[in-house]
């Protein structure tokens, strides 16, 4: 009879308990990763698109009508400058210069007697021995024929120009391009068509363009001191995507915006020793804006977007309870975002099992370091 009546009671007991602990289970609060986060000056970087362009570009042109009687280099090839490209028939220039020469000669030649008979006439005025005209007409001749040797020293120098001139040279160092004539073409000064171009490509420029609104209001900020200059450092990607494995300086800003687009172009200058960059090539270029102060940065994986397209966060706030909030996002930092708004320094943010936090429950907050990034659908 006793065993009848404590059996029962046994089943009610364990029946008690495993309640408990059913009930213990369930109130336990679900673990999240959260991460701490700080506020410091951040760089913010901006990416535009432009075109390579040569550091120099020079186009070889003739200076003097002829024919051409040699072509002195190989197309695609490096030359320096000062390096004869090629040469025209120089007979009727060696002939002009020579010619040139014999008439400053006999120009030369009729001096001394003139300057001698203009000094004795300036005695024999003096004593009355020549009319005072003579006198004057003897000057006269000696200022002519020295204008003459002036004149044929003048004609001389531009003979033996025009010689040089047969000998056409590279003006810069550089690559040079296809040759647009050969040998016995004839060519003149003024002519439309240049015979080669070249181009001086390490280092090369990088033209970008900014919208001239974006500019303006980055500059309002530096100006109340919400953001600080950037210095002057611009990394580069190349059409194919890769990274251009060498930095880039940025030189200047335009000082007028294209009519035409409402844009303003930016001008980096890149070392390119391995010739990657050629001119007219397709780069996007990172381009250092200015400094954030005291900006908030979240890490991409624990900020996600509403039905509105609207960025958001999840926080584990006061009591640790799990908080919504709409976030202001400036730009990216690499795998972060630049937070202006809806975060503090010293927040919480879900990083990590955002799946079993939602707003208003209480959650156990477990710490996440910045280097470990596990999915967040754990």
């Amino acid at each position: 009879m006793t065993f009848k009546l404590l059996f029962p009671l046994s089943l009610l007991v364990l029946a008690a308990c495993g309640a408990r602990q059913t009930s213990d289970t369930e109130a336990a609060p679900p673990e999240v990763g959260v991460m701490a986060l700080h506020a410091g000056d951040v760089p913010v970087h901006t990416e535009l698109s432009g075109r390579t362009a040569a550091f120099r570009v020079s186009e070889v042109r003739p200076q003097v009508n002829g024919i051409v009687r040699k072509r002195l280099f190989e197309e695609g090839s490096m030359v320096r400058a000062g390096q004869v490209l090629y040469e025209i028939e120089p007979g009727p220039f060696e002939a002009a210069h020579e010619q040139a020469q014999a008439a400053l000669a006999t120009a030369q030649a009729g001096i001394a007697s003139l300057r001698g008979k203009s000094e004795r006439f300036g005695e024999l005025v003096k004593a009355n021995a020549v009319s005072r005209q003579e006198h004057e007409e003897a000057q006269a001749a000696l200022v002519q024929a020295e204008a003459g040797v002036k004149a044929a020293k003048a004609a001389l120098k531009a003979a033996r120009i025009n010689l040089e001139f047969t000998r056409i040279e590279a003006p810069i160092s550089g690559r040079i391009g296809r040759s647009s004539v050969t040998e016995g073409a004839l060519v003149a000064p003024g002519q439309a068509t240049a015979l080669a171009t070249i181009q001086r490509i390490d280092p090369i420029y990088v033209d970008v363009v900014q919208s001239s609104l974006e500019l303006t209001r980055l500059k309002r900020r530096f100006i109340s001191g919400d953001m600080a200059p950037a210095s002057t450092r611009v990394s580069l990607r190349m059409e194919d995507g890769l990274p251009y494995p060498h930095a880039g300086t940025l030189k200047f800003t335009e000082v007028a915006v294209d009519a035409a687009t409402g844009s303003v172009t930016l001008r980096a200058e890149f070392p390119n020793p391995q010739g990657l960059l050629l001119p007219g090539m397709y780069v996007r270029a990172q381009v250092e804006s200015g400094v954030e102060r005291q900006a908030v940065l979240a890490p991409q994986r624990g900020v996600s977007r509403n039905e509105k397209g609207e960025p958001t966060a999840l926080v584990v706030g006061a009591g640790d309870k799990v908080e919504l909030r709409a976030l202001e996002v400036r730009s990216a930092a690499g795998d972060q975002w630049v937070v202006t708004g809806g975060l503090r320094e010293g927040d919480r943010l879900v990083v990590d099992s955002l799946q079993r936090a939602h707003p208003g429950d209480k959650v156990k907050p477990v710490p996440v370091s910045a280097a470990a990034a596990p999915s967040s659908a754990d």
